[in-house]
């Protein structure tokens, strides 16, 4: 007869086997659900260099990219072309001195432009530009002349020159009614971050369908008329910024242009997931899908699903937002007062003093501008 004790062993030993097994089969299935996400994010952060960021190395491409179409110089008929049909806002550096035409479409962002060129005045030669401050860039590749425009943010469809936004220091976005003149300034918002389409409809959607996965709504801006640009509900109470941070998981969506958010959300210490890649920022090629922020399609067709992913997977979505954190510190940090910029930190104001090296003409004083200083 077999002793009770050994039997009890034998069936102890039977159950954890069969929970073993079922462990294995559990992580395997889970593995397999989410094979296909876990495989890209493995390629993307072992294929993962970060650049070298002394003389701001890192957006050397993106300067060699926008700067290629003018190879040839920039001749006085284009930039006159370029004035003459105000695609942006003319600008002159005489004898140290920055001077503006008259007329400005949005004076707080023409403020940010200007704070940065003055930070470096005394080491830039006699020149003028075009500095577009609007949302959209100004110079498709169909258009002829090609002319030369300076611009914060474009797709491959344009030739316009990337430059720093304003939004660095002022100027933009204005969020009624809690930023009704901007989010305000870089700096300042990195010490107390601590933690205008219809491409977000499908988000605000699925929040409706199944709230305990994703929490949307749409507030009111300036372009609102009825409840029926809020998808017939009324619009949500606005939410600040340092508000943001509450939330384990943010995403970033385009207005009219690129998003002038998108930098702020890494510092929140949140996932960010990012809607679509045409809209580019000169520092967007520093930051990577799936190694900083997880990419959603610009249809939303696999958010569901990507929602779900994350939340299965919590540890890998904590390696994701600790590697963007540390990457927004890294290439956009600039330790205030800018004018005392180390030279290895790569500033608005240091990407402002590359750029005067492009091969531009440069022109005598211009009676329709006027004393920016």
């Amino acid at each position: 007869m077999e002793h009770p004790l050994l039997s009890l062993g034998l069936l102890l030993l039977q159950v954890i086997a069969l929970l073993l097994l079922v462990l294995c089969w559990e992580t395997h299935s889970a593995d397999t659900k989410w094979g296909k996400y876990l495989v890209q994010i493995d390629r993307a952060v072992k294929s993962y260099k970060p650049c070298v960021k002394e003389n701001c190395h890192c957006y050397q491409k993106v300067r060699e990219a926008d700067l290629a179409p003018f190879q040839e110089g920039i001749s006085e008929e284009l930039l006159s072309e370029a004035i003459s049909r105000r695609l942006g806002t003319h600008y002159q550096i005489i004898e140290n001195k920055l001077y503006r035409e008259h007329d400005c479409m949005f004076p707080a962002r023409c403020s940010g432009v200007e704070h940065f060129i003055l930070e470096i005045i005394d080491d830039l030669p006699d020149m003028e530009m075009v500095i577009n401050v609007r949302d959209y860039p100004q110079v498709p590749k169909f258009m002829k002349p090609r002319v030369p425009v300076f611009s914060f943010s474009k797709t491959s469809e344009y030739y316009d020159i990337m430059y720093p936004a304003w939004t660095f220091w002022e100027g933009g976005p204005a969020v009624w009614p809690i930023y009704p003149t901007g989010l305000g300034r870089w700096d300042l918002l990195r010490q107390d971050l601590k933690r205008t389409s219809s491409e977000r409809d499908p988000l605000i959607l699925l929040s409706r369908e199944n709230p305990e996965l994703v929490d949307a709504e749409y507030t009111k801006n300036q372009a609102w008329k009825s409840e029926k640009d809020t998808l017939g509900k009324p619009p949500a109470k606005e939410i600040s910024l340092i508000d943001h941070c509450k939330y384990k998981y943010l995403f970033n969506f385009r207005g009219v242009a690129a998003s002038f958010r998108f930098k702020h959300l890494f510092l929140c210490g949140s996932l960010v997931f990012h809607v679509g890649e045409e809209w580019q920022e000169f520092f967007y090629p520093q930051l990577k899908p799936w190694v900083h922020y997880i990419p959603v399609k610009s249809d939303l067709s696999d958010v569901r699903e990507l929602l779900e992913f994350v939340r299965e997977n919590d540890d890998v979505a904590q390696e994701i937002m600790k590697r963007s954190l540390n990457a927004v510190f890294l290439f956009l940090f600039t330790p205030p007062p800018l004018s005392k910029v180390s030279p290895t930190v790569c500033s608005p104001s240091s990407q402002t003093r590359i750029y005067s090296d492009l091969n531009l003409l440069r022109f005598p004083y211009a009676t329709s501008l006027v004393d920016s200083q």
